[in-house]
């Protein structure tokens, strides 16, 4: 890894799905996430090239040379999708959707018509990985960058794709566009940022792929334990790291806002609802009704991926119906703390055509 801030020693294994990608388990056709007897590990070896202004790995920055593929139901590619939004990327760097779903191969673009990506001529991401990589071994995880023009990815290194957007395409941000790694927090929020990953962002899966009643019953513990320090933390700040939004929020976002849909059942989470945390709750609705964050956020796809994929985990396939969504656009009363979430700079405007999320699978009432 290219960056410390998103993994841990403790926390490197051979699951075979990395972030959340289609692993190579052979006993079933979406891939097996559970193994008995033995606590969940994240594999977080992933392809370190990065796209950079000097171009020192082959891939400079440059306008309209790369595709962003990421999935809507996934955490770790959400954060892409939300930054990339946030910062004004959409002209610069294009988007790819794939479905909700995978088996055990890939992702695949079956929302596309005729399920082929337009841009790509692709039918599954793991063709762009096979042409840089032959005998890639490992699981095909989103986001992936893919080089347009040779069909390849570059990188699947979702901390640093994200760390990236801001430092390395700063000449292609939009006019207002927030600072979202300021330099002046970067030593404390790597730390905040260490602790939200291992603890939540990884925790809620350790808790929903444990093999064993110890290693889950740990597991939650120290989920919980963190939830309540950022219960804490954001008693009196109105985001994690001050007064504006950082890449901080951005990833906790991006695991509160599946909590109640699907951490708390479908991964055993059950101590406590999101909306049952005060101080969570309010947090995490603010975030909500922030443009780049509830308009880049689909419900529908999130429920589908956990409960469809993860068969050994719940294996009727049936999608809860719930939970009540309408309670994300309640008032949230974070403003009273000061601050705001762009500083200085301007919220993203409205969504590109082509990008929303159907209204449909985000019913807030």
């Amino acid at each position: 890894m290219t960056t410390t801030s998103d993994t841990t020693t403790s926390d490197r294994g051979t699951d075979g799905t990395g972030a959340d990608g289609a692993g190579a388990d052979a006993q079933s056709t979406k891939g097996a996430y559970v193994t008995a007897g033995q606590g969940f590990q994240r594999d977080t070896a992933y392809i370190e090239t990065r796209i950079t202004r000097d171009g020192r790995d082959g891939y400079p920055v440059e306008p309209g040379r790369y595709r962003l593929v990421a999935a809507r139901a996934c955490p770790w590619a959400h954060r892409s999708i939300i930054v990339r939004r946030l910062l004004g990327l959409e002209g610069v760097i294009s988007q790819g959707i794939t479905g909700p779903t995978h088996d055990k191969r890939s992702w695949t673009f079956d929302l596309d018509p005729g399920g082929v990506d337009p841009v790509l001529g692709y039918e599954r991401l793991q063709q762009a990985y096979f042409a840089r990589f032959p005998d890639y071994p490992k699981g095909i995880t989103v986001p992936a960058v893919v080089e347009e023009s040779t069909g390849q990815v570059v990188t699947n290194d979702f901390p640093q794709i994200t760390l990236d957007l801001s430092l390395e395409w700063g000449e292609h941000h939009r006019d207002g566009a927030p600072d979202l790694y300021p330099e002046a927090l970067r030593a404390e929020m790597d730390e905040v940022m260490q602790r939200v990953y291992t603890e939540v962002n990884n925790g809620v899966y350790r808790c929903g792929f444990a093999g064993s009643q110890e290693s889950y019953e740990k597991a939650y513990d120290r989920l919980f334990t963190a939830l309540d320090w950022l219960e804490e933390r954001l008693a009196d700040r109105r985001y994690l790291m001050g007064d504006t939004i950082t890449e901080a929020d951005v990833r906790l976002y991006t695991t509160l806002v599946r909590f109640d849909a699907v951490y708390h059942g479908h991964f055993k989470c059950n101590r406590s609802k999101l909306s049952e945390m005060p101080v969570l709750w309010a947090y995490a609705r603010d975030l909500f009704q922030t443009p780049g964050f509830g308009d880049t956020t689909d419900f529908a796809h999130i429920k589908a991926h956990y409960y469809v994929v993860h068969e050994d985990i719940n294996p009727t396939g049936v999608v809860p119906k719930g939970p009540d969504l309408s309670g994300w656009l309640t008032p949230h009363g974070r403003e009273q703390l000061g601050g705001s979430p762009f500083g200085d700079g301007t919220p993203p405007g409205p969504v590109p055509e082509g990008e929303r999320v159907d209204p449909a699978h985000t019913p807030l009432g």
